[in-house]
């Protein structure tokens, strides 16, 4: 986890972090988009099912040829860490926040172990986040095209559903439901990325057919 932003109720504003494995993007590029959440609260007295959302972004980790940042267009500022990370944690000013000027776009990170390693970390994400504005940039004119394409990340749009009353996780895109939702959550998700996966390729397929006829 690179930053984590929390808040004054116990959940998160706010989480970063990087997935490393073969064909992490790849794979984990489905799950861009609204998830919504269904459940009853411990402090729910009469057993009402209450809705939650969270939008999630997976972006691929752009290497150093993809974006070209300048120096002069970074304001780098330096604090000391918060929260939970270790004895190191507030002893230095090792966290980072990096504001890229002509975009306006922030990043921090304060959970590595040094400032420098905090700085790169910090860069790197603002090289994947401004590779992910220019490519949606990019494809602005294939937005009506893209709004039905599975994993296309179109965050206005819920994507999938967990349903914790029925132990249900619901896949929007592909009308897919299965009831193991703790599987699920715990990393079993072959069953619904495969179907994704499946209807990714085959769309490919029949856009690749129309366009060479």
């Amino acid at each position: 986890i690179a930053s984590a932003n929390e808040t004054d109720l116990g959940g998160f504003k706010e989480v970063t972090c990087t997935i490393e494995g073969k064909n992490a993007y790849s794979i984990l590029k489905f799950e861009s988009g609204v998830h919504r959440v269904q459940r009853i609260p411990e402090t729910e007295s009469q057993g009402r099912v209450h809705t939650s959302a969270v939008t999630v972004a997976v972006l691929p980790e752009a290497e150093d040829v993809d974006i070209d940042i300048k120096r002069d267009d970074l304001r780098i500022d330096v604090y000391r860490s918060s929260g939970a990370g270790g004895q190191h944690i507030n002893k230095t000013s090792s966290a980072i926040r990096i504001t890229h000027i002509p975009s306006g776009m922030v990043v921090t990170c304060q959970n590595e172990r040094s400032q420098r390693q905090n700085k790169e970390k910090a860069l790197q994400i603002l090289k994947s986040r401004l590779y992910d504005q220019a490519l949606q940039n990019s494809q602005s004119k294939e937005a009506e095209d893209r709004k039905n394409q599975v994993g296309s990340g179109d965050r206005s749009e819920r994507i999938r559903t967990y349903n914790f009353p029925q132990g249900r996780v619901t896949d929007h895109r592909i009308n897919m439901s299965i009831y193991q939702l703790d599987d699920f959550l715990n990393g079993d998700m072959d069953a619904i990325l495969d179907r994704l996966i499946e209807e990714d390729l085959s769309r490919r397929m029949k856009e690749g057919d129309s366009s060479g006829r």
